[in-house]
């Protein structure tokens, strides 16, 4: 199956404001297409069943159900002849709530957007949805309802409103899935360390563009440089450092495509200093220069 690619800009009127959301029905007759993106999709499901394919697996969502998609992950719904489910979908970019505004809420900086998920099932499998409780799917609801009627409504200081809201969200789901934790749904060594890979990778994905290292990340994750390396190598089978220039170069291919940049500039935008060195990356990544790459529109 074909995997299509979208961007936020596709659903997006006002450019200045990185987010969207809708309350929609998916039955048999208008599935949508595998796909990946380049925004962060949460989901919530008012109603209905359906199965939730994703990276290549499925997995059955009911009422109640929450999950969320990074960006560059593939996934649609599979759903019976007869069924339909109903969800809140909630679009957003990674950067649609400042570091600075977290700081002064007193949200720390690790407690990112990647936290809340993934959600760890009994095995080590990577397992994307919390079942909410009761109370808890009204505190959602309460939530999700009071973004749609204010990104409808678009009255003044709407983004502010959604922005908190987004944050009461994450902060609400982050305690529902520890308190799933403590109530004994210990994760097994190995899941907790791909869910550590998880939250780093997410990291890269928004701060790609940074001066990034390992000192700093191993800091911001409060783990040992060696530990860090070590846990990244063996659920990735490639180095922390690796998957930052995998990262960037994927970001520079999408700017060649999409923009007439030059080459020295896209090296800065996606976080080299050095063209020559960024150069030299790209056809090691690529198999091409980047000159020739936007040339045969690759």
């Amino acid at each position: 199956m074909m995997e299509e690619r979208l961007a936020l800009n596709d659903f997006l009127r006002e450019y200045r404001f990185p987010f969207y959301i809708i309350q929609c029905t998916h039955n048999d007759r208008n599935v949508p297409n595998m796909h990946s993106h380049d925004f962060v999709e949460l989901v919530y499901v008012v109603r209905g069943e359906a199965e939730h394919c994703f990276e290549g697996d499925c997995y059955p969502l009911c009422a109640g159900d929450v999950f969320i998609i990074n960006p560059n992950e593939a996934h649609t719904f599979r759903i019976e002849k007869g069924k339909e489910i109903e969800i809140i979908n909630c679009l957003f970019q990674p950067d649609l709530i400042h570091n600075s505004c977290l700081r002064e809420l007193g949200v720390d900086d690790s407690m990112d957007y990647f936290y809340v998920q993934p959600f760890m099932s009994h095995s080590e499998r990577f397992y994307h949805k919390l079942q909410l409780r009761e109370r808890e799917t009204s505190d959602v609801l309460r939530l999700l309802q009071g973004m749609l009627d204010e990104w409808q409504a678009k009255k003044s200081g709407y983004r502010t409103v959604i922005r908190l809201k987004l944050v009461d969200l994450f902060i609400l789901l982050s305690r529902v899935y520890k308190e799933s934790l403590n109530e004994g749904r210990e994760s097994t060594k190995r899941s907790s360390h791909h869910m550590l890979v998880r939250r780093i990778n997410g990291f890269l994905e928004r701060h790609y563009d940074e001066k990034l290292n390992i000192n700093h990340l191993s800091t911001l994750f409060n783990i040992s440089t060696r530990q860090l390396n070590r846990i990244f190598k063996q659920e990735m089978a490639i180095t922390v450092i690796e998957r930052i220039h995998q990262i960037r170069i994927e970001h520079a291919k999408q700017m060649l495509k999409e923009s007439d940049e030059k080459v020295i500039h896209v090296a800065h935008k996606v976080g080299y200093d050095d063209p020559a060195f960024f150069s030299h990356l790209f056809r090691r990544y690529v198999g091409c220069s980047p000159g020739k790459y936007r040339a045969h529109g690759s």
